[in-house]
């Protein structure tokens, strides 16, 4: 983190022995002393880094529009490629100015004076070479040429104008920009935003790869409601990279749209403080925010959850409570004539078999390190669990893509299994809000969810988690405080030999020793943020490492979620 109290002298910071000047991608060679009295950014970035290569394009036309408007505005490239060819390429795009890539001593220098440890980064002086601002690219990102002087007096006056906007926001203020009033539809007719007031209106924000499930579920939504004459419109926000992507998207979309890579898109996503996608934000006919998102009520309810209203959502949370109290085994598992699933020699085991046992279902796939990693684990478990108590089931429901795949995992399992593709996967995994693999629910004698975390109580607890009931978990949890208080308040270990580590009530980490999961306690190092799981650290273990998952999909530690 740049100090920001401090003034720094940008002659001696960019020049060296040799040199005092810096370079444009013409050759052209521009005096340091002409940046004096500017307010300038250090970029450091590289032409193989794709965020950097995102950014750049962005970066370049706010840089246009302030030289062409201010005239007081400079950037300074400081390259983190490997050789000179890419950094010409690269730097050919940029209209600014540059440290030659020959002088490789002052660009490590100042990546460490400002404690660069991921790119790209861009670190904003005012005229008196003090830091305005640290994080340049967030900035940039959010607010544009908007963010101009980009220091912290601009930025308060952008947050309190954005407060006042939502305050007294309507349909227009949301949608409306300098260049634009209007939006369009899929036959390329402009419609104006006017015309949305009004209206219950839904924001849809949507990439074409990550919402091919969700997007034909809206569209049915919207049909009908039209067919109703409901005063209902959506606006799709495209957040796709390629034009050629949102126009495979939105020509299956009956409503209308932003254009493509609209500058507002980006705006409404840090407005609306977007976290997830797909997301349709609902705009009631005051033009306030009625919702913030209703992509899961529409999956889960369909039509029944229009108009989503706050009263609506009581409703559906009312029949949801009657469901769920009423909930039983074959309510769960039975859809339509799929009353079965299968076991290891692929012959039909009816639900009706399984009434009154205890079922676990195991989302998971043969693609996914954490659940190649968690599935000895669980058979360990399953086995020690059937020993004491035969009245335990589990239940394989597979994300492979193909039967080969399928096969050649369930074929490491000794339990049962959905067979592949079978559509109650969907519906099952939608039911339990199933974010990440591997996950594991248990399902009680009643027909009762007992808890959608029994892999993370598998986890810390091994077969011991069984039956997963609140009241035993408790009780384990007791058991494991009173045989922490045993363990050292302090380790040191060979494997951290910088800092001792600390006994440290810690929730789900990944062990720097073994490489598994950890729960509740671990030794750890807060200053190098490093976990030892208590057998560890009281004893040795090997490192079992880490692999990639498959594509789509991000594996962080013991879980995959979609990317």
């Amino acid at each position: 983190m740049a100090n920001e109290d401090v003034s720094h002298d940008l002659s001696s910071l960019l020049s060296s022995e040799e040199r005092d000047f810096l370079i444009r991608n013409n050759s052209d060679q521009v005096r340091v002393s002409n940046l004096v009295g500017k307010i300038v950014g250090f970029y450091f970035s590289g032409s193989w880094c794709g965020p950097c290569c995102n950014f750049t394009p962005l970066l370049v036309e706010v840089y246009e529009q302030l030289l062409s408007s201010k005239g007081d505005f400079e950037v300074v490239f400081i390259s983190s490629d490997g050789d000179d060819e890419s950094f010409n390429t690269y730097f050919s795009e940029m209209p600014w100015l540059a440290i030659p890539f020959s002088d490789t001593e002052t660009r490590l220098r100042l990546k460490e004076v400002f404690e660069v440890r991921g790119i790209p980064r861009l670190v904003i002086f005012d005229t008196n070479g003090k830091v305005s601002c640290d994080d340049g690219v967030s900035t940039v990102m959010e607010h544009g040429v908007d963010g101009y002087p980009f220091n912290l007096d601009r930025l308060n006056f952008l947050k309190v104008q954005e407060e006042n906007a939502k305050k007294n926001q309507t349909i227009s203020s949301i949608l409306v920009s300098s260049s634009r009033d209007y939006v369009i539809s899929n036959d390329a007719k402009k419609i104006p935003v006017l015309d949305l007031e009004g209206k219950l209106v839904g924001l849809y924000f949507s990439i074409h790869t990550m919402c091919c499930e969700f997007t034909p579920k809206l569209v049915e939504l919207y049909k009908t409601l039209k067919e109703k004459g409901e005063n209902f419109e959506v606006v799709l926000i495209s957040l796709d990279d390629e034009e050629e992507d949102f126009k495979e998207s939105f020509e299956t979309m009956p409503w209308l749209a932003l254009p493509f890579n609209d500058k507002s898109c980006e705006k409404l996503v840090r407005y609306f403080e977007l976290s997830t996608i797909p997301n349709l934000v609902i705009i009631g006919q005051d033009g306030k925010t009625l919702n913030p998102n209703v992509a899961e009520l529409i999956e889960e309810h369909g039509i029944e959850a229009y108009p989503f209203t706050p009263e609506k959502l009581d409703e559906l949370a009312a029949i949801e409570k009657a469901k769920l109290e009423s909930q039983t085994l074959e309510s769960v598992l039975v859809n339509g004539e799929n009353d079965f699933v299968i076991d290891k020699s692929g012959s039909k085991v009816p639900v009706s078999e399984l009434v009154g046992k205890n079922i676990l279902l195991y989302f998971s796939a043969q693609w996914c390190p954490p659940c190649r990693a968690f599935l000895p684990k669980l058979i360990e478990a399953y086995h020690t669990i059937k020993g004491k108590d035969n009245a335990l089931e589990v239940i394989f429901i597979s994300r492979d893509s193909d039967q080969s795949t399928f096969d050649e995992f369930y074929s490491e399992m000794p339990w049962l299994a959905l067979p592949f593709g079978d559509g109650r996967k969907q519906i099952l995994s939608q039911k339990f809000k199933i974010q990440g693999i591997p996950a594991a629910v248990a399902i009680g004698p009643s027909g009762q969810t007992i808890t959608k975390e029994a892999r993370v109580h598998l986890t810390a607890y091994g077969a011991d988690a069984f039956p997963f009931t609140e009241e035993h978990l408790k009780q384990l949890e007791e058991e494991l405080e009173e045989k922490a208080k045993g363990w050292p308040e302090k380790v040191k270990h060979e494997l951290h030999t910088e800092h001792e580590l600390i006994r440290t009530k810690r929730k789900a980490y990944i062990c720097d020793g073994c490489g598994e999961t950890g729960n509740r306690w671990s030794f750890y190092c807060k200053q190098c943020d490093f976990d030892l799981h208590p057998k560890c650290a009281l004893k040795e273990d090997e490192d079992t490492g880490s692999e990639k998952g498959k594509e789509g999909w991000n594996c962080d530690g013991d879980v995959c979620r979609r990317a």
